[in-house]
């Protein structure tokens, strides 16, 4: 091609002169920044770009001319430019966007000017004629050239003028004219990468242009000088003025108190209090901008609609792959409640019996094996009236819960009761005794006396041998203590006709083999009677009556848990207490910025579940309300236990040892002895947990090895600051906050987040359905109270134990719906990315020290599984091994799609 130049990129840099076509710093920045491209320069294999000339030069200009200029000659009259060619990689929500897209561009013509996306390259550099940063000519993303379509991508070329002096890219500025579109991914020359994964949206929406910068990461100190101003604008853009109504194209993050929860204007028994002040402490939430209701209260926001839809950052939205999962798991849901809504619709609720409710799930494979018949005994019509029958019953049927194992009484023993505490999905709960007997907290003029009812009498028959105090002493009493977390609340829940509940203390006791018993479970009720007792013991049984009463007190302390572990140790410290940091980062961490880069796949959908959460969840009338004993008080427990809450015990080895269940010793794995050695979710999460710290030490190290580094970087403080400050404005003053002055202190602060949002909340989360799916051994609530000889039921109790135990239970059709629920919040979808996972390491190119870090981070997790695997296969530990006992795999990292009771994906997206 005529006036072409071809530039041969060899071994060496020595071929660019010091200032050649994109200056010298652009070849020092891809030495430097872009290793993958840098190691091109280097293996002699010769790359070809492609540079055409578009002002024409005097032939006799010799070729050293065109190449190199020296900054201290003056520049040319006639300024030679080059263009330079980007691979443009775009997605859309759904292949009919797409389609429609590309036909409106395609049938504009002439039009495309004005209809079009537009693009600008900007240097690095600084416009000396200017002050700003210099910046090409516009480019025009032509839909209709060169279109690549792989399934919901297409790629586009497009082609930049720039002087021959541009310098680095550093951003590109996007103008969107057309609609809505994902863009991914900008390559230019094949060097130069911008990863943008991002919604750009119509001018008419928002007029500012779009600001991508390419994927070298800076710390602010560091910014290069045309870049600077883009990067405080695009923050400024992010942060939004706090003001109007938050429509579902925008990226503003801002914040608000969780003031819609309630749909006063239904009434006042829809109304529920604003978490988030003085009262009622709570962190804070995404702020949407909805209107008022016009209920008494002005402070309360109207609740979603169809004019005002559910807001998130546009960005923080599920994508097509996650939504559909979603979707699927809800339709899937409405075909296996089909039958059961028309079976409890038909009875109006009345008392179920074991045998209908084992009818719920699929056969398990043996049974099927069991009952075929012999195929030349049966004919083939009745043959195929059968496979017809029973492929039809199976599409209503759940599939059966593989953890739990269900004996004939279909009542959880003992022993599966003490396993779970330890390798269930709430393992977080259960504490070292360090006082008998225990005392509450709470104020006994409002709640009753602090003591309990449980005597050294009561448990001191199943202490092989010893003393209470010296079986404290010898670490073998624990405890699960709902006393302080109910009890405020159960004259509330108690005066529904069908909840009933207790406030619980369970003690339980660990055996020479490692595992838990319970061994006494106290029963406490607002004291009413001065005269009744509010408090009872139950223990171990001795006969029939007090099997049943043994069965039915566990049952209710399973409720208990159940509540707690939905609305305290995964809603409360896996969702709320997260949800802040991210909003602060997205306001003061740039997309360059390094901390921002290492903590953007552990935001990944949170913002977007805790919406949904808020509409469907926790809202009144929501489906905690309808499926948990908490009724409409659950978010108000939560705002009590808020109270309590610490970010610097959410670090796996703090919360050991503040539970009592580990100790500081240098001379051990981790530093902790652990109190029970068998404790699945504390074994495998220590491994987790050290891999996390070592991958964030040396991320830190690198990028800051001083204290000066980390006290002079203005985001990174001012992060911290307002996830401090304003997310948790409630609880700011308190001394415990870490502070923020060394690496040490960030390292600490990043390993907890990352814990949090992927392992912590991997554990609480992903085994809900195996764990609970089956309701008699896990109850989200009670309808009736453990009957004694004083109660009128005491009677109906003697005669039909079995029956009061089952009418006790959930209804038949909301033992479905929970296990519906259940079910679609124990799903990893297709799109889950994994701690571990490698798919996205470009992004640091140009860092191979980080790049090495997180392939030693990616072993590390390979090695967890082997490590998990091996220890379920190990019988000396029954907790998880064991004749009919569930290997414990919740924190194995890796996971297929599907409910698999596994996997920990980067973030909370469920």
């Amino acid at each position: 091609m005529a006036g072409t130049k071809e530039i041969l990129c060899s071994a060496t840099a020595d071929m660019f002169p010091s200032k050649s076509l994109l200056s010298n710093n652009f070849i020092h920045q891809q030495q430097n920044s872009f290793s993958p491209f840098t190691s091109s320069f280097n293996s002699c294999k010769r790359r070809v770009v492609q540079l055409r000339k578009v002002v024409a030069v005097a032939a006799a200009v010799p070729m050293q001319t065109l190449i190199e200029l020296d900054s201290t000659k003056a520049i040319p009259e006639i300024p030679v430019q080059f263009t330079v060619t980007a691979q443009v990689t775009v997605k859309y929500d759904a292949k009919e966007n797409m389609k429609e897209m590309v036909f409106n561009l395609l049938d504009s013509g002439a039009n495309a000017t004005q209809r079009g996306v537009f693009l600008q390259l900007v240097s690095t550099d600084v416009d000396p004629r200017t002050g700003g940063p210099k910046v090409s000519k516009e480019a025009v993303l032509d839909w209709s050239r060169d279109l690549h379509i792989t399934a919901d991508k297409v790629s586009h070329e497009v082609q930049f003028l720039v002087d021959a002096n541009f310098g680095v890219p550093g951003a590109i500025l996007v103008s969107n004219k057309n609609q809505e579109f994902y863009l991914e991914s900008i390559t230019i020359e094949g060097l130069v990468h911008f990863n943008c994964h991002s919604w750009v949206q119509p001018e008419k929406l928002h007029p500012d242009k779009r600001v991508f910068f390419s994927k070298k990461a800076f710390l602010p100190s560091e910014t290069p000088a045309g870049l600077k101003v883009l990067r405080k604008e695009e923050l400024r853009q992010l942060r939004g003025n706090g003001e109007g109504v938050r429509a579902v194209s925008d990226r503003i993050y801002d914040y608000d108190v969780y003031n819609d929860l309630g749909h006063p204007d239904k009434g006042t028994e829809h109304a529920r209090p604003i978490l988030g002040g003085q009262h009622r402490p709570y962190p804070r939430r995404c702020r949407t901008g909805r209107p008022s209701t016009k209920s008494a209260d002005p402070r309360a926001e109207a609740p979603v609609n169809e004019s005002l839809p559910m807001y998130v950052p546009r960005d923080e939205a599920f994508g097509d792959v996650k939504r559909q999962t979603v979707d699927a798991g809800s339709w899937k849901g409405m075909v296996n409640n089909f039958f059961p809504f028309l079976k409890d619709s038909s009875t109006n609720g009345e008392a179920i019996t074991f045998s209908e409710i084992n009818e719920l799930y699929k056969e398990n494979s043996c049974n099927e094996s069991q009952q075929k018949e012999s195929p030349k005994k049966a004919s083939f019509p009745i043959k195929l009236n059968k496979m017809i029958k029973e492929s039809t019953a199976d599409a209503f049927r759940f599939d059966p819960p593989n953890i739990v194992s269900r004996d004939a009484s279909c009542c959880l023993r003992d022993d599966e009761f003490g396993r779970l505490t330890l390798a269930g999905m709430n393992p977080l709960s259960i504490e070292r005794l360090k006082v008998f007997p225990p005392v509450s907290k709470l104020d006994p003029s409002l709640y009753g006396p602090q003591e309990s009812a449980l005597r050294e009498e009561h448990i001191i028959h199943h202490l092989d041998g010893m003393s209470v105090q010296r079986a404290m002493e010898k670490n073998k009493l624990f405890i699960l203590d709902y006393h302080d977390t109910y009890l405020p609340f159960l004259n509330s829940i108690n005066a529904h006709p069908d909840r009933k509940a207790y406030a619980t203390r369970t003690i339980l006791f660990l055996t020479q083999m490692g595992t838990l018993k319970p061994i006494a479970i106290e029963l406490s009720l607002p004291p009413m009677n001065p005269y009744i007792p509010s408090k009872q013991v139950i223990t171990p049984p001795v006969d029939a009556t007090t099997c049943w009463q043994w069965q039915l007190a566990k049952a209710h302390v399973c409720s208990n848990d159940s509540g707690a572990h939905e609305l305290i140790q995964h809603w409360l410290r896996t969702h709320a207490c997260i949800e802040p940091f991210i909003i602060a980062a997205h306001r003061h961490l740039s997309v360059m910025h390094p901390i921002h880069k290492l903590l953007r796949p552990h935001m990944r959908y949170t913002m977007d579940i805790n919406a949904r959460a808020r509409e469907l969840l926790i809202s009144a009338g929501g489906i905690i309300e309808s499926l948990f004993s908490t009724k409409e008080v659950s978010m108000e427990i939560t705002s009590f236990a808020y109270k309590n809450w610490r970010f610097d015990m959410e670090t796996l080895p703090a919360d050991l040892i503040r539970r009592g269940i580990a100790e500081p010793d240098p001379t051990e794995p981790h530093g902790l002895k652990l109190l029970i050695e068998d404790y699945p979710y504390a074994n495998d999460g220590l491994l987790i947990w050290a891999a996390i710290e070592k991958l964030v030490r040396d991320f830190v190290t690198y990028y800051y090895p001083s204290a000066g580094h980390i006290q002079s970087d203005p985001e990174l403080n001012a992060w911290y600051y307002e996830f401090i400050n304003v997310g948790h404005a409630d609880i700011r003053h308190e001394s415990w906050w870490p502070r923020l002055s060394t690496p040490e202190d960030l390292v600490s602060i990043l390993t907890t987040i990352i814990w949090i949002a992927s392992a912590e909340h991997a554990a609480l989360n992903f085994g809900q359905y195996h764990y609970g799916g089956y309701v008699p051994v896990r109850p989200s609530y009670m309808r009736r109270l453990v009957p004694n000889e004083h109660d009128p039921e005491y009677a109906t109790f003697l005669a039909d134990p079995e029956g009061y135990f089952v009418s006790s239970l959930p209804s038949l059709r909301e033992m479905t719906f929970l296990m519906s629920v259940l079910d679609i919040l124990s799903t990893h979808s297709p799109d889950e990315e994994y701690l571990g996972d490698t798919r996205d390491l470009s992004t640091w190119t140009g860092d191979p020290e980080i790049i090495e870090a997180f392939y030693r981070f990616s072993m590390d997790m390979r090695m967890v599984e082997k490590e998990i695997a091996k220890r379920n296969a190990d019988p000396k530990l029954r907790n998880r091994c064991g004749a009919g006992v569930s290997p414990y795999e919740l924190l194995v990292p890796s996971s297929k799609p599907g409910v698999t009771c596994r996997g920990v994906p980067n973030s909370v997206t469920i």
